[in-house]
């Protein structure tokens, strides 16, 4: 089962890749020790004979009120990423996994970027022959205005070698210039059990959806569980070191104390689990009802 259904809001997932990450763990995850990973050893996250990290990119789709919302887009499709190489020139079936989860491009009233970063816009846009345009055209996209203005080039120039090179581009401008952007500052509430809260660190719009019949969607608050039992631990994409750390443990505390599902942006297995405190610090409680990928 790919779907849970959370109060009367449905979570499907919608998955765009699933498989092993070209980063090491040193890299990615610059605060973290060889003594964490090996303590992981988890098939669904780490492969401890190898040393090699699993990823997924997947989007979460909500159905809400009468209204079909996305969360996140993964890296899209055909996409120049020089300085990203990971996430350049795919060709994967996510709109066809998309179909076959109900959802046509067309009936999309709702896209929702958590923050700006290459691995979670791409599909905001397709190519139609020499152009990007939106994927979803009859939708809105809620964009964070901080993010926004921070990742505009034409505002603040990104250094050579960055790894959101042209993402921007051809990625959050093609919808602006469509007129179907958004932007939000602080908290946007969807409807009656939805709302966007910013919680700036991992980069300066990183925003959160709250389902508040029980559920935290943190987008890349977390990349790993390493992070729920070694909170202090960022990625190397956070952009702001110790904003990152005490948004991080704020929600994982606010989890634990109601026991909320949290929906993290990049974890594989059932992706989606709820938190119990231990110390200083947290573990994973229980898995969502989600087929593992």
């Amino acid at each position: 089962m790919n779907t849970v259904v959370i109060g009367d809001v449905e979570i499907t997932r919608v998955q765009e890749f699933a498989g092993p990450s070209k980063g090491t763990p040193g890299f990615l995850f610059p605060d973290s020790t060889p003594d964490y990973w090996a303590a992981l050893d988890d098939p669904d996250f780490y492969d401890s004979a190898t040393g090699t990290l699993r990823t997924v990119l997947h989007t979460w789709l909500i159905r809400s009120q009468g209204r079909t919302i996305l969360l996140d887009t993964g890296a899209g499709n055909g996409k120049e990423r020089p300085y990203a190489p990971v996430y350049a020139h795919h060709n994967t079936a996510y709109l066809a996994n998309l179909a076959a989860a109900g959802v046509a491009p067309g009936d999309v009233d709702l896209v929702i970027n958590t923050h700006l970063h290459v691995d979670h816009v791409g599909w905001n846009t397709r190519l139609d022959g020499r152009e990007w345009v939106p994927t979803f055209p009859n939708a809105t996209y809620l964009m964070p205005a901080a993010d926004f203005d921070y990742w505009n080039p034409l505002k603040n120039p990104r250094p050579p070698g960055d790894g959101n090179q042209n993402v921007f581009e051809d990625s959050v401008a093609p919808v602006h210039a469509a007129g179907l952007v958004q932007l939000w500052s602080g908290s946007h509430r969807i409807d009656s059990g939805l709302v966007l809260e910013a919680h700036p660190g991992h980069t300066p719009g990183s925003s959160v959806l709250r389902l508040e019949s029980g559920a935290l969607f943190v987008g890349d608050m977390l990349h790993s569980p390493v992070q729920i039992t070694q909170p202090d631990v960022n990625s190397c994409w956070c952009e702001d070191q110790a904003m990152a750390r005490a948004a991080r443990r704020r929600l994982l505390a606010e989890a634990a104390d109601r026991n909320l599902v949290v929906f993290p942006g990049h974890f594989g297995g059932h992706s989606a689990c709820t938190v119990a405190a231990d110390g200083d610090a947290f573990v994973i409680n229980s898995w969502a009802a989600l087929a593992r990928v």
